[in-house]
């Protein structure tokens, strides 16, 4: 059953958030106005030691008022390859240049309301460069064994869907290995 688009206008725009209104038609034959969330595409970064340890960091996020681990991730700017962002982003934030990205999962959260994608990779290794250059990210940056994970996604220490789909990933591919 698919609904089908009439036509669409925005309400607010701007570099970081889109509002639109989207005049849908459901397959009962009812039309109305949908809200849509325009948001530019995510990558996401597992970065995996040969400890079998996932580089993580600790952060504040001020919507939620909360405190919790995440993957290194960032908004892919334009003319950037989503692989390409999940590397800077992973330098950027943690100062650890990482090994080769390979595709992990691609997710759609929330595709009820946004069309943002989330592009997840994970890296085998990095090489520490230096501290981080973006200084507004974190307030610790650690690698955390993937044994401790399960646990700290059951406490809530982990929230970020992109980690949350990231980390299960991977967790799952060391499983099958």
């Amino acid at each position: 059953m698919q609904w089908k688009i009439h036509g669409e206008r925005p309400i607010y725009e701007n570099r970081w958030v889109n509002l639109w209104l989207t005049e849908v038609e459901t397959p009962d034959g009812s039309r109305w106005e949908h809200h849509v969330v325009r948001l530019r595409h995510l990558a996401v970064a597992a970065v995996v030691n040969q400890r079998r340890e996932v580089l993580m960091m600790w952060r504040h996020r001020f919507i939620t008022d909360t405190w919790a681990w995440e993957l290194p991730m960032g908004l892919v700017e334009e003319g950037e390859t989503p692989a390409e962002a999940a590397a800077r982003e992973v330098l950027e934030e943690t100062g650890w240049r990482p090994g080769p990205m390979k595709p992990l999962i691609y997710a759609e959260p929330a595709n009820g309301i946004t069309d943002s994608q989330h592009h997840v990779f994970r890296a085998d290794g990095a090489t520490h460069v230096g501290p981080p250059t973006e200084k507004n990210e974190s307030d610790r940056i650690e690698w955390i064994p993937l044994t401790d994970i399960r646990g700290m996604i059951d406490r809530r220490e982990i929230v970020s869907s992109g980690s949350l789909v990231g980390l299960l990933y991977v967790l799952m591919d060391e499983t099958l290995r």
